[in-house]
Order: C-alpha cells, then sequence, then structure tokens
C-alpha cells in the first residue's frame, strides 16, 4: 500500500523546461484591445492545472519529418502513442495526496496525454513548490509566478509539463486591419482564390476545418448575411469549449475580427467545409489544450487546422514549447495539416533583434507568410513581400528559429545560419496576400472590415488543403516535405521583390515568403502525388 506521505517525502527538483520569467507588462504579447482577459476564463478559485503526461512509446520523429509515417486513425494513435497508463497513475496518485481533483476531458486521457488538476491556489502551491502572486495589470488581474516548478522526483519522471498555474496573455492575433489610403484595394476571399488559380466550382465536401481562437467570438446572423454576398451557402459552424473558453462575440474593435477573418475565408475557399471553432482562454495553458483538443477529437475530426495567433519563442517557456510541437507532430501522425500565421511585425516579431513567430517556428507546422497582392481579373500583375513598416502597417513575419533545428526538408532551401548556437529551421514555407492595403473584405459584428495580416494566409492555405483532401480522397497530412522536393517549384508563385527588415526575398525560398504563393490546382496535384507516394510506405 502506497505511504500516505509517498510524494511529501520526496527529494523536490526542478520540472525540466518550466522557468518562467518575472512578470513584465512591456513584453507580453498582446495588443491593449486585442482580446478580453484571461482571467475572465480562468477564475481564480478553484485552479484548473493541465498536467501532460509521457507518451507509451515516442513517435517515429524520422519518419514523419520525411513525410512517410503512414496515418494513424486516433483510435490507432490512442491505443499506440497515447499516454503511458503507469504515467497516470502517479499523476492520480500525486494529485490525491495533495488533494487535487482529476477531472476527465470529453475525450478519452488516453489520445492527448493531458489530466486537469483542479484545487486551491495553496494546494498547488504546496503541491508543486512554486509562489503564485496576483498582480494588476493593463489586462486585468492575473496570477503569475516566476522561477521552476518545483515537484517530486517519482512525478519529473512522469510528466513533460505542468501548465495553468501562470495565466498571463501568451499570443496575439496576427491581424491588421486597413488603414484607408489611396490606392488601396481589396477582395473577398473567392476573389484572392480566383488568383491564385484555386480550381472554379470545388467544394471541400467532407472536410472538417479546425480553428483555433483564443478570444473573441462570432454570430451566425453575420456569417449568413456575409455568404449571402458571396452566392455561398453559409457555413455549418461548431464552437467547441476547451477550459472553459467560448463563442463570446464582442465588438468589432476586439478579437471578434479574427475570428471572423479566420471562419469567413477558409469557408469561402473551401465550400461545404464543416468548421469546427475552438475557443480557449488566451494563456499557454488554454493555446496547447485547444490543439490538443482539436488534434485528438473524435467527433469533429478536423483534416486541417488554422492557427492565427502566436508570440515570439522567446516568451514562451521551454516546457510549453515543446509541448505544443509534440501536439503538432502528433497531429503530422494523424494526417492533419497545421497551418499557422507567421506573423505580422517583420523580421524583428515586434521585438529586439530577428525574431520568429511560435507555433509557425514549429518544424511540424506550415509556417504562412504575407505578400501585397495586385490583381487583374483572375490574373496578378503585382505579387511583392508585405512591408509597411515605414507606415508602422506591419510587415511579414519571417527568419530563423533560435529554438528548433533545421529540418531535413529545409537541407537545400539555403536558410541563413542562426544567430547563435541553436535553431536553425526557417520561417516561413509559404506564403499568400497578407497586406491590409490589398486585404480582405469581411463582415464583423454586423460591419463591412477589410482585414489583412498574416492571420489571413493561414485560413486560405487550410482552406486550400482541404479542397485537396476532398479531391485527392485523402488527407495531405504534414505536406512540408513535399513542397520543399524540387518537382514543387511549379506549384508557387515564386516571390523575389521586397523585404521584412531583415531579411529579402529572392530567387526560391527566402525568410519573407518562403517558397512563394500558391498556384491552387499545381498544389493540390503536387499534394494528391505525394499522398499516393506516401501510402506506399
Amino acid at each position: 500500500m502506497a505511504s500516505r506521505n509517498r510524494f511529501s517525502s520526496q527529494p523536490r527538483v526542478s520540472l525540466p523546461g518550466s522557468e518562467k520569467t518575472a512578470y513584465d507588462e512591456a513584453s507580453t504579447p498582446l495588443a491593449v484591445s486585442a482580446i478580453s482577459v484571461a482571467t475572465e476564463h480562468v477564475p481564480e478559485e478553484p485552479m484548473d492545472v493541465s498536467v501532460i503526461v509521457k507518451r507509451k512509446a515516442p513517435l517515429d520523429a524520422a519518419a514523419i519529418a520525411a513525410g512517410t509515417h503512414p496515418h494513424l486513425t486516433r483510435e490507432e494513435y490512442g491505443a499506440r502513442y497515447g499516454a503511458d497508463p503507469a504515467s497516470l497513475q502517479v499523476v492520480r496518485e500525486f494529485a490525491a495526496e495533495f488533494g487535487l481533483s482529476v477531472e476527465r476531458q470529453p475525450d478519452t486521457d488516453e489520445h492527448y496525454r493531458t489530466l486537469h488538476l483542479t484545487g486551491t491556489r495553496e494546494q498547488m502551491e504546496k503541491a508543486f513548490g512554486c509562489s503564485l502572486s496576483t498582480v494588476e495589470t493593463r489586462h486585468g488581474k492575473l496570477r503569475v509566478r516566476s522561477g521552476t516548478i518545483q515537484v517530486p522526483q517519482e512525478f519529473a519522471e512522469h510528466v513533460e509539463a505542468v501548465l495553468g498555474l501562470d495565466n498571463r496573455p501568451q499570443a496575439k492575433p496576427h491581424n491588421r486591419v486597413a488603414v484607408p489610403h489611396a490606392g488601396n484595394v481589396s477582395y473577398t476571399p473567392v476573389q484572392v482564390g480566383q488568383l491564385y488559380g484555386f480550381p472554379a466550382g470545388a467544394t471541400a465536401k467532407g472536410q472538417t476545418i479546425g480553428i483555433i481562437e483564443l478570444g473573441g467570438g462570432y454570430r451566425t446572423t453575420d456569417l449568413a448575411a456575409y455568404f449571402k454576398t458571396l452566392n455561398l451557402p453559409a457555413p455549418t459552424v461548431t464552437a467547441v469549449a476547451v477550459d472553459k473558453g467560448k463563442n463570446t462575440p464582442g465588438n468589432a474593435s476586439g478579437a471578434d475580427g479574427e475570428v471572423m477573418l479566420d471562419i469567413e475565408v477558409c469557408a469561402a475557399i473551401a465550400p461545404d467545409a464543416k468548421i469546427a471553432v475552438y475557443f480557449a482562454p488566451n494563456t499557454d495553458q488554454g493555446f496547447i489544450d485547444a490543439i490538443s483538443s482539436a488534434v485528438h477529437d473524435t467527433k469533429n475530426k478536423p483534416s486541417v487546422i488554422s492557427i492565427s495567433w502566436g508570440g515570439p519563442e522567446s516568451s514562451w517557456t521551454s516546457q510549453s514549447l515543446t509541448a505544443l510541437d509534440q501536439a503538432c507532430q502528433s497531429a503530422a501522425a494523424l494526417g492533419v495539416t497545421i497551418t499557422v500565421a507567421a506573423g505580422d511585425d517583420g523580421s524583428t516579431d515586434g521585438g529586439t533583434g530577428n525574431n520568429v513567430d511560435f507555433p509557425a517556428s514549429s518544424p511540424h507546422v506550415l509556417a504562412c507568410g504575407g505578400t501585397k497582392l495586385t490583381g487583374s481579373g483572375t490574373k496578378i500583375t503585382s505579387e511583392v513581400v508585405w512591408n509597411e513598416l515605414t507606415a508602422q502597417e506591419g510587415a511579414t513575419g519571417g527568419g530563423v528559429s533560435a529554438v528548433w533545428a533545421r529540418p531535413a526538408w529545409q537541407a537545400n532551401a539555403n536558410v541563413p545560419k542562426p544567430a547563435g548556437t541553436s535553431g536553425g529551421r526557417g520561417v516561413p514555407d509559404v506564403a499568400g496576400d497578407a497586406d491590409p492595403s490589398t486585404g480582405y473584405t469581411i463582415r464583423v459584428d454586423g460591419e463591412t472590415a477589410v482585414i489583412g495580416g498574416t492571420s489571413a494566409v493561414a485560413p486560405l492555405w487550410a482552406g486550400l488543403i482541404a479542397l485537396a483532401n476532398a479531391q485527392n480522397k485523402k488527407a495531405a497530412g504534414f505536406i512540408n516535405p513535399a513542397i520543399y522536393a524540387a518537382s514543387a517549384k511549379s506549384a508557387f508563385n515564386d516571390i523575389t521583390s521586397g523585404n521584412n527588415g531583415s531579411f529579402k526575398a529572392g530567387t526560391g525560398w527566402d525568410a519573407c515568403t518562403g517558397l512563394g504563393s500558391p498556384i491552387g490546382t499545381k498544389v493540390i496535384q503536387l499534394l494528391g502525388m505525394a499522398a499516393v507516394s506516401t501510402s506506399k510506405h
């Protein structure tokens, strides 16, 4: 029989990667007006903490990186690579000893390896060996910690991350509302698809696109009115609550613009696709739980997930970076494609020196950069790097990761060397129209608005991949190895003019627009051939 003080009597160790800096108002990656405060969704009492445990067995990282890993069903994944039962048991016993309750998730624990522990602040401080304090900020009242999480040695051996002790905002949406200027133009998503050669009349019937949102909401009346103007049926949209997040539409100046941009772009590009929107609090816990929930959702089963939120790599703890990337790696094993906005602040990503945005820099996602697109009819007349920095109106993110090593599929892409001793993954992989001066006409909170940003490019690519999945009758999954192959060049408009600050566009891959913008029918054909090739393994 286990001792009642089994864990209390063990020496404490620092949970690897849990180091958190003291709260700094200036460095919190959230626009002041972007979103309601995270504490609105996460009451101070009782607290909820996500504990991510180890897999039963490691995924075949080499096969995933090569694009040859067979696509597993969610049931197969859970049986082979879900939570280690011994680790789940250790966490449950740890929770019981410290008086914490264990909540089951809607899905099975075995699928996504996350146990939610609830308890008072005092119980959490005792269990996780940390001091929590409340700070008043411009975002409202937040709960923060600094330093490392100190846990019993046995617990540390079974756990990969403990998230939620600190609920400071983690990310910001990568959208930009157009500032009126002479010469500005705007397009509907359908018109952008026409300029990029997306197949006319194609549908994404049978596909579900998942969208991650960390605030805001949508109104079905707006969606019905918007799609009527496009002569398209309004999409079927399902709101999925994660960590008490919910569909909470506010006003056009808040995060609703992000939510509506994401839904309207991907649904207009991929008619007949179902849309599942995963709403979570804007914390590292909420962000990671939302992605894990979408990846392992056995009800909605998205084949593509679009993410338009992020923050500089330096703003994340090491455990959060690893946990989120592992969720994206799981997606690749399941044949789920994840598209991510690369950021709207040029090569600095809003910081000092050169920085890239995460999760766009994860080696298991399709990072989406931005262009300034002008066209006539269905023909592109000009496409250059999006850079309006001199007017303080944003520029595409892009550069070299300081965290993630250069993947094998970027070996011949001439990615610049990282500034430090680690990293090397080049960002972005692909691009699309993002400049708000050539932005997207959308409807939000009863108003028509023109919005750009790389936030528009992630759902644009998600819609294209949903079309490809429907047309090819097979999930594309992790597409990076296929699109970086030499034979894939003809599927892209190579962007060779412009810069995002420190990096210039040029022939082939560059750290502004990646491989370029899509030629829709050729991308679909490329992914169809890649899917056939992968299925032989």
